[in-house]
């Protein structure tokens, strides 16, 4: 497959800048892979397609303020920070990202709050824009991680809305997330309400939680027309032992497999046993899933409408077949669906 396979006409207004009132309200595109066929329904519908002993896979990984605006020493010239990783709890280290890069050289601190309270030096540049900051603060380490987030705004990518606003820090968070680590939310999961969860009890439909924490590499862009000479960056996998037996147990039952989110289903072909289970995982994975390719353990998937070139819609094509995706995004263009994180949703089947 080559990139410019993957490209189409998105209009700016199909993108999505705000999320529906109720998260399971949004439209639902079923796409039936085998047929080809596309239905049109509303999200909270969703489970209509599945019944007991189903399993739906989530990533519960939480997203953190990301984003700080501060102020290089002496120039004073505004520095804009997303942070990437905590590299070491003790020193306070932490991998980030500059803008305006060339701004920026090892030895320079940076000040952040209006009171200029948080001061960082730069310690090491990793790449052209990526840096090593070193958070100069001597209280106790809870402290120090709550003053850095409450100074941190939620990193909402730029072309979905150029101004964040305080609900985005719920908007852009699933209702499940628990273990914090990403700087980009598992879009996917946005659409799910606890209503919806509790009739997922009622229907004796089960859920599993694998934890892959995402950054902005995500979103990065492919520059190469020859898509297995791509490399996507390295995002932190857990999945414990636990989640591994309750889908393993799925499939060896004959039951669906639903990933939850492009992230999810990367999770989950990342390692797996050659009777297509998923094996226990603590690790990293830069898995990259684009057609064709033959899957081991997902069998449905939940996803989001993606941005054209975009590795999330090369997984979804990989999954639901190339030609089937492509006429499904043309529809939904037609049908007004909403583009993005904060759009609508297609289950693949």
């Amino acid at each position: 497959m080559k990139l410019s396979q993957f490209s189409f006409n998105l209009p700016k207004e199909k993108i999505a800048s705000e999320p529906v009132k109720w998260r399971d309200e949004c439209k639902l595109m079923v796409l039936h892979k085998d047929t080809g066929e596309i239905e049109h329904r509303i999200f909270k519908d969703i489970l209509d397609y599945f019944g007991k002993g189903d399993t739906f896979v989530f990533n519960d990984t939480k997203v953190f303020p990301a984003r700080l605006y501060g102020n290089k020493e002496k120039t004073g010239a505004c520095i804009e920070v997303d942070l990437l990783r905590e590299l070491n709890r003790e020193q306070r280290l932490w991998d980030v990202i500059v803008d305006p890069a060339r701004e920026i050289r090892i030895g320079n601190k940076l000040y952040f709050g209006e009171d200029e309270s948080l001061v960082a030096e730069v310690i090491d540049n990793t790449t052209s824009r990526g840096r090593t900051l070193r958070f100069l603060y001597d209280g106790p380490y809870e402290e120090f991680k709550k003053v850095l987030f409450d100074m941190g705004e939620t990193l909402v990518p730029t072309w979905v809305k150029e101004k964040v606003t305080p609900e985005d820090a719920e908007n852009y968070q699933t209702i499940y997330a628990r273990h914090e680590g990403a700087v980009v939310a598992p879009a996917a999961g946005l659409h799910f309400s606890r209503e919806l969860l509790n009739r997922m009890i009622l229907k004796d439909v089960e859920k599993a939680f694998i934890t892959l924490h995402m950054g902005l590499g995500h979103f990065s862009s492919v520059d190469v027309e020859d898509l297995s000479k791509h490399k996507m960056h390295s995002d932190r996998l857990i999945i414990t032992p636990e989640t591994a037996e309750i889908i393993n147990k799925a499939k060896r039952g004959g039951k669906r497999v639903v990933a939850v989110g492009i992230t999810t289903m990367r999770g989950l072909e990342t390692f797996y046993t050659t009777k297509d289970e998923v094996e226990p995982f603590d690790g990293w994975t830069n898995k990259f899933i684009f057609p064709p390719y033959r899957f081991a353990v997902p069998n449905a998937i939940v996803s989001n409408f993606h941005l054209p070139c975009s590795t999330m819609l090369m997984s979804v094509a990989a999954f639901g077949g190339f030609e089937k995706v492509m006429k499904a995004y043309d529809v939904a263009l037609k049908e007004d669906y909403r583009f993005g994180p904060y759009g609508d949703a297609m289950l693949i089947l």
